[in-house]
C-alpha cells in the first residue's frame, strides 16, 4: 500500500468502491420472480497522502419502495458483525459500527459488505450509506515519519447516493466509487477532513473495467516538474487524470476545482518501485471512452483552481472486465 507525507494537497488519489448486487434474470418461478438478491462490497485505489483511512459505516439504507430498507451492523445478517476500529473521545468502541481501513483494498480487490440481501423487486430512489463516528484518516503532518489520526466526518452522517432498478429475479451489481481527490476537503480552520457526496457515484459495476500502467522515466526525465526514482518509494512522481470523452486539448483539462471546460471524472497516483518501472492503477471505471492526462503536479485543492500543468495524454477506451486492462505513457515520437 502506498502513503506518502502529507502536503498541501488534502488527500489525493484515493477512489473506494461499494459494490451492490442486482442484474437481470430469465428465471420465471412466481415463487422469486418479485425479488432480487443484493450484495455489496468496499474497495478503492492507491492513495498518496495517508497511511490509513479507517471509514466507519453503520448501515446502508435503499430507499424508494414504502418505507427505507436498512441493513444495520451488528444487527442485521446480511452485514458483517462490528469490529473495534471506531472508538469515541474516551477511546470506548462504538457500538453497531465496522471500521474499513480503504487502503486494505486497492483496485479491483474488494471486502464484502452486504451479503445475500433480498430486496424486492423495482424502483430504488436511493443508496444511502449511514456513517457512524469515528472515522479518521492516519497522516504524516510534518514529514518525520510519525503518523497523526485526524478525524473524518460525514455532514448529516449519510452519503446519498444515486438509485438504481432491481430486476425481478435478478443480481445486480454496482459500485459506489469514491473519489477522495474530490470528495474530501481540509476545510481552512477546522480540525479534520469532511468527506463530501460529491466524490461519490454509482455505476453499473456490469459496465466498467480497470485501468492500470505505468510512465515511462524518459518521459519523466523529460519534464523538470517530474521526480524521478525518489528514495521514498512511498512519494508520488507523478498523476494521472481521467476525463470522459477524447481529442481533447491538454489546456481544456481542468483540475479538481478547477474551471477549464473539461472536469475530471477520477485521478490517482503515479509510484516508482524502486527498480525501473512508474505505475498507476484506477478502479472500477464505466465502460465507454476516456482521455488519460498525465501530470507531476501534485498540489491539487479540490476546493480552488490551481494551476496545474499536464504532459502528456492518451485515448483510451474502457472495456468491459473484471481484468485490468494496460495504457502505458511513452514519449511522443515524431517522423
Amino acid at each position: 500500500m502506498k502513503a506518502a507525507t502529507f502536503g498541501q494537497v488534502t488527500v489525493a488519489a484515493l477512489t473506494a468502491s461499494l459494490l451492490a448486487a442486482c442484474g437481470g434474470s430469465d428465471n420465471n418461478d412466481d415463487s422469486v420472480s418479485q425479488t432480487a438478491t443484493f450484495n455489496l462490497g468496499i474497495s478503492d485505489a492507491p492513495i498518496d497522502a495517508a497511511e490509513a483511512v479507517v471509514v466507519c459505516f453503520n448501515a446502508v439504507e435503499l430507499t424508494g419502495q414504502g418505507q427505507p430498507i436498512q441493513y444495520e451492523v451488528g444487527v442485521d445478517v446480511e452485514v458483517p458483525a462490528e469490529n473495534d476500529l471506531c472508538r469515541d473521545s474516551n477511546g470506548d468502541v462504538i457500538a453497531n459500527t465496522i471500521g474499513i481501513d480503504l487502503l486494505q483494498f486497492t483496485g479491483s480487490e474488494q471486502t464484502q459488505f452486504l451479503q445475500d440481501a433480498t430486496i424486492a423487486a423495482g424502483n430504488y430512489g436511493q443508496l444511502r450509506l449511514v456513517m457512524g463516528e469515528g472515522s479518521y484518516a492516519s497522516v504524516d503532518l510534518d514529514g518525520e515519519g510519525t503518523t497523526t489520526d485526524v478525524p473524518v466526518s460525514v455532514p448529516s452522517n449519510e452519503l446519498k447516493l444515486d438509485g438504481f432498478t432491481a430486476d425481478a429475479g435478478g443480481n445486480l451489481n454496482y459500485t459506489a466509487e469514491f473519489d477522495l481527490r474530490q470528495g474530501m476537503t481540509n476545510p481552512v480552520g477546522q480540525e479534520g477532513f469532511i468527506l463530501k457526496p460529491r466524490g461519490v457515484r454509482l455505476v453499473d459495476n456490469s459496465s466498467v473495467g480497470h485501468l492500470q500502467g505505468s510512465v515511462s522515466e524518459e518521459l519523466l526525465l523529460n519534464e523538470t516538474s517530474c521526480e524521478v526514482a525518489p528514495a521514498d518509494l512511498t512519494t508520488p512522481v507523478a498523476y494521472i487524470y481521467l476525463y470522459e470523452g477524447v481529442g481533447y486539448e491538454l489546456s481544456a483539462l481542468a483540475d479538481i476545482g478547477g474551471s477549464e471546460e473539461q472536469q475530471p471524472y477520477a485521478s490517482t497516483a503515479v509510484y516508482f518501485d524502486g527498480a525501473s518501472s512508474y505505475d498507476y492503477e484506477l478502479g472500477f471505471v464505466s465502460a465507454g471512452e476516456y482521455t488519460a492526462a498525465l501530470t507531476c503536479n501534485g498540489n491539487d485543492d479540490s476546493e480552488t483552481d490551481d494551476d496545474i500543468s499536464f504532459l502528456h495524454s492518451v485515448d483510451v477506451t474502457i472495456e468491459e472486465s473484471n481484468q485490468p486492462q494496460t495504457v502505458d505513457f511513452e514519449p511522443v515520437t515524431t517522423q
